[in-house]
């Protein structure tokens, strides 16, 4: 469905794997936002090599029970302690728990955080911009002070490619999380990674094409915009290496070749519905698409509803690095790294936060307001404003 034909990161796996499985059988991990798609990939991949301690803290009570679930399901037991707490981690409870585990276990030597706030939609309006620059920034800050004064080794946290050259909010806040990012590695060694689309990730577009046909509803998907797309496992592989294999201040990424390219959505909502026997049917309008359903079910066709994208921060096309970033290229066969300078204005940083904080005090505060302090953190943030969101589509 995504246009390849095998894993993409096996090789690179592979070449690692002896001493990827000592690091983690010698260590005790954290891993925030775990019930995610991305952070049960990242679990399963460390469960599987026996950790000495693995926990796992995520605000969702139940994709943390789902999470327990596939593990014991398909991993069984290992012989480190593996437990998992319905946290936010933005919480002063987060702040006890890990005190709490430091005074307990020792603390962790390994973080890693994957909570976030995803979705270019979450821009639409003020208040739920102001939990994503909570959720990307200002946690992400802060967890990472608590992993430093817990003594952990390294801290490891996930970027996206939308932070590169950044046409919404979300890439915006991950691009400013990556300013924190590199102000905390003087003291803690971090790493990151920007990486594709993961297919049919929790609330992804993929996955709402699983809820569609689950309940009996046409599919839409825009057909002028590309993606580069992993799976789960690549996601969880991808931040593994990052995050053990990485040095301070990398931002590992898939490289660009013959084995990952850009796919539309329509192009895969087509063979997604071709796999499961449908021959796809184009409708003209979202209406035509909702009451053509069991008019088409019936002889193996199913509605589509395609059409060109015109919502606000939907980027074309995806890239992993900017002009100004240098890659490394030949470390490993599959992945790049940009290699980073400590580079950031501490006196930005204080003035964001102060800005926020004065916002967040007078109990007020507009979406423009958040876009124009956005644009002085990011001179070249080219934000992609129409005046429509995606709550408005199908």
């Amino acid at each position: 469905m995504i246009g390849r034909t095998g894993p993409l990161f096996e090789k690179d796996m592979a070449d690692n794997e002896i001493e990827i499985s000592k690091i983690i059988g010698e260590s005790r991990f954290l891993v925030i936002g775990g019930a995610g798609t991305i952070g049960s990939s990242i679990c399963r991949e460390l469960f599987e090599r026996n950790p000495k301690v693995l926990h796992v803290v995520d605000i969702s009570e139940n994709n943390m029970v789902e999470l327990v679930r596939d593990i014991r399901s398909s991993k069984g037991y290992g012989d480190g302690e593996f437990a998992t707490f319905a946290i936010d981690c933005g919480s002063s409870i987060f702040a006890a728990f890990m005190k709490d585990q430091s005074r307990r276990i020792g603390g962790y030597d390994y973080v890693f955080n994957t909570s976030a706030l995803k979705h270019v939609r979450s821009e639409k309006d003020p208040y739920t911009l102001m939990r994503m620059i909570d959720t990307n920034i200002f946690n992400t800050d802060a967890t990472m002070n608590m992993a430093k004064e817990a003594g952990a080794k390294k801290y490891f946290c996930v970027s996206t490619d939308k932070a590169a050259n950044p046409v919404n909010m979300m890439g915006a806040s991950k691009r400013i999380m990556e300013m924190y990012l590199s102000r905390r590695s003087e003291s803690l060694q971090v790493s990151t990674a920007r990486f594709a689309n993961v297919a049919f990730s929790d609330g992804s577009l993929l996955y709402g094409f699983n809820r569609r046909i689950e309940k009996g509803q046409p599919l839409s998907a825009p057909s002028d915009v590309r993606r580069y797309f992993v799976t789960p496992k690549e996601a969880g592989e991808l931040c593994l290496l990052s995050g053990l294999k990485g040095d301070n201040k990398d931002i590992f990424f898939p490289k660009l070749d013959e084995n990952l390219n850009l796919v539309t959505f329509s192009s895969i909502a087509q063979k997604y519905l071709e796999n499961l026997g449908y021959e796809p049917v184009q409708c003209d309008t979202e209406q035509e698409a909702r009451d053509r359903v069991s008019e088409l079910k019936a002889c193996h066709k199913y509605p589509v509803y395609f059409f060109e994208s015109d919502t606000t921060g939907e980027k074309d096309f995806e890239e992993f690095y900017t002009d100004e970033e240098i890659p490394d290229m030949e470390r490993f066969e599959s992945i790049g790294i940009i290699k980073n300078d400590i580079v950031y204005d501490n006196d930005k940083l204080e003035a964001f936060e102060k800005r926020i904080d004065e916002m967040r005090t007078r109990g007020s505060w507009t979406r423009t307001e958040i876009i124009d302090l956005f644009n002085e953190m990011i001179p070249n943030f080219n934000h992609k404003e129409t005046g429509k969101f995606l709550d408005g589509r199908m």
